[in-house]
């Protein structure tokens, strides 16, 4: 498929899908966001092995599985703060519900997964609430939901893949395997050699424009309840990119089901005068 970006990006070869790296850093030599499958690469270990060494790099099997709730506190910022650091607040429950919650200036902007439904709500948004139809999007919250408890990940996605040439993120050498969502959304995972550890998701939604990326980069992993989570993740796409930064993370706190349902309406931002 021919889209905008094939051709309007500066280079020699056509190209399909969006890079985020060339928007938003210097570009590496390679992209390591590519989602093809290269059947020459030189082999390396399977999904599972690669699976296995994180979630022991995360605590282990056991601890993993008694970790069953967290609240977390800490700063959001992005374009909707015009890159103004602001309270966040971030909640999630085993196996797949999350909320996150920027308190900016004109009222909450918040993200909510109830493990089926999800919703939208902000002082920028076009509708008060918005709900998420099932599809792409709606799958983009479940796997956030369900990466929050590094136990899930093997049931997070299927058709699990690997084949990917050797590329390298920040100076850091990574392993990389592919699984699909249930709405078909190819997701490549990015696993330090090192460490073991997530330092990267990026997941590909097709679109009546082509495939468009949303990359997810994970760091600052501290010990939570014996189980490394990390404190500092950036979601970038191609119009946006906004991070958050946890100063604390509480373990396995009793969390109202109400905070992952249907947010309150949020009046637009002006719409009082302001």
């Amino acid at each position: 498929m021919v889209t905008c970006y094939s051709c309007h990006r500066g280079g020699q070869h056509p190209k399909a899908i969006p890079s985020l790296a060339e928007q938003y850093s210097t570009p590496p030599p390679d992209d390591p966001n590519e989602v093809a499958i290269i059947p020459q690469a030189p082999a390396g270990n399977s999904a599972d092995q690669i699976l296995d060494k994180y979630i022991e790099a995360v605590g282990g099997a056991q601890r993993l599985d008694s970790l069953k709730s967290f609240a977390g506190k800490g700063t959001y910022v992005g374009y909707d703060t015009d890159f103004m650091k602001v309270p966040a607040d971030v909640f999630a429950k085993a196996p797949d519900e999350r909320t996150t919650i920027a308190h900016e200036r004109f009222g909450d902007a918040t993200v909510a997964y109830d493990g089926r439904a999800g919703w939208i709500a902000g002082p920028d948004k076009p509708v008060p609430v918005l709900a998420l139809p099932a599809g792409p999007d709606l799958d983009g919250l479940k796997l956030d939901a369900d990466l929050s408890f590094p136990g899930n990940i093997k049931q997070a996605l299927s058709q699990w893949r690997t084949g990917f040439p050797p590329t390298e993120i920040d100076g850091h050498p990574v392993e990389v395997i592919q699984g699909t969502t249930a709405a078909k959304s190819r997701v490549n995972l990015y696993f330090d050699k090192s460490s073991g550890l997530l330092l990267r998701s990026a997941r590909f939604t097709e679109t009546i424009v082509g495939i468009v990326p949303t990359q997810v980069d994970y760091s600052e992993y501290r010990d939570v309840a014996g189980v490394k989570l990390p404190f500092h993740w950036t979601v970038t796409w191609t119009s946006g990119r906004s991070t958050f930064e946890m100063s604390e993370i509480q373990p396995n706190v009793a969390i109202d089901s109400m905070r992952f349902g249907k947010p309150a309406p949020v009046a637009p931002a002006g719409s009082d005068g302001r």
